[in-house]
């Protein structure tokens, strides 16, 4: 695995033009009673480097403070982008990215307010930087099963039981386990018409049931994303525009 900060610019020089490289995007907010507030962040982190160490792809620095204006202010630990903000910070990581010789970034993130702004953001680059090759996948959707597991327990994913057991897996130490049982909160997002900050949705922050997480659930996550995610970075290094790449747009 090649990791882009502990790497000196030679073996930066290296990287071939059809390489993939992988971005995590987390967050830094609040995770209910028993998470930290940098879990978005290190659940990014360590999907990538797994992935890394199946593929090969260099890792980039994470992006790790997100769109969290769906946490509120109320509950301490929230730090956030705005949404332009995050969309230009993408673009300008892209740009740079590129002036290393990288062409291909693949944004993995893992946190479910910054999904606008990812996608704005690569929709301004496959148009005016048709020279590059960006997207962006969603740890949760990498892989059908990891998917259904994640959604067990209610469709808002927050400090749940498919969270709370991946962090389990990565930093077990930051995981508080003394509140595991009294933090269950039911997903209240379901047939809503609006949409409402977590104070309004979540009593204490979580969504979902986080009493059930466990350690074994949370390696199969990760393993599991981590193939789906190297699998991609593999067809990526390869892949072209199916009919051609077409010309810039004249602006």
């Amino acid at each position: 695995m090649l990791n882009w900060t502990h790497t000196a610019w030679p073996e930066l020089s290296e990287l071939g033009a059809t390489e993939v490289g992988l971005v995590p995007v987390g967050a830094t907010e609040q995770h209910g009673p028993h998470l930290p507030t940098g879990t978005d962040t290190m659940v990014a982190e360590a999907v990538c480097e797994q992935a890394a160490l199946l593929c090969g792809a260099p890792v980039l620095p994470a992006i790790g403070v997100g769109v969290s204006y769906g946490h509120g202010t109320e509950l301490p630990g929230t730090l956030s982008l705005s949404p332009a903000l995050l969309d230009a910070l993408v673009r300008q990581y892209a740009t740079w990215a590129a002036c290393s010789g990288l062409r291909r970034l693949l944004f993995v993130n893992a946190h479910f307010g910054n999904v606008g702004a990812l996608h704005t953001a690569t929709d301004h680059l496959r148009l005016f930087r048709p020279d590059l090759r960006v997207g962006t996948i969603d740890w949760w959707s990498a892989d059908p099963g990891v998917h259904a597991e994640v959604l067990s327990d209610g469709a808002d994913i927050h400090a749940n039981r498919g969270e709370t057991s991946i962090m389990m897996a990565v930093a077990p130490e930051l995981v508080r386990l003394d509140r595991l049982a009294d933090a269950d909160d039911p997903d209240r997002t379901t047939d809503l018409v609006f949409r409402y900050t977590a104070p309004a949705l979540s009593t204490n922050g979580v969504t979902g049931r986080p009493s059930e997480a466990s350690a074994e659930l949370g390696e199969r996550l990760l393993t599991t994303t981590a193939a789906a995610i190297a699998k991609r970075v593999e067809r990526g290094r390869s892949e072209e525009p199916p009919l051609g790449m077409p010309p810039p747009p004249p602006l």
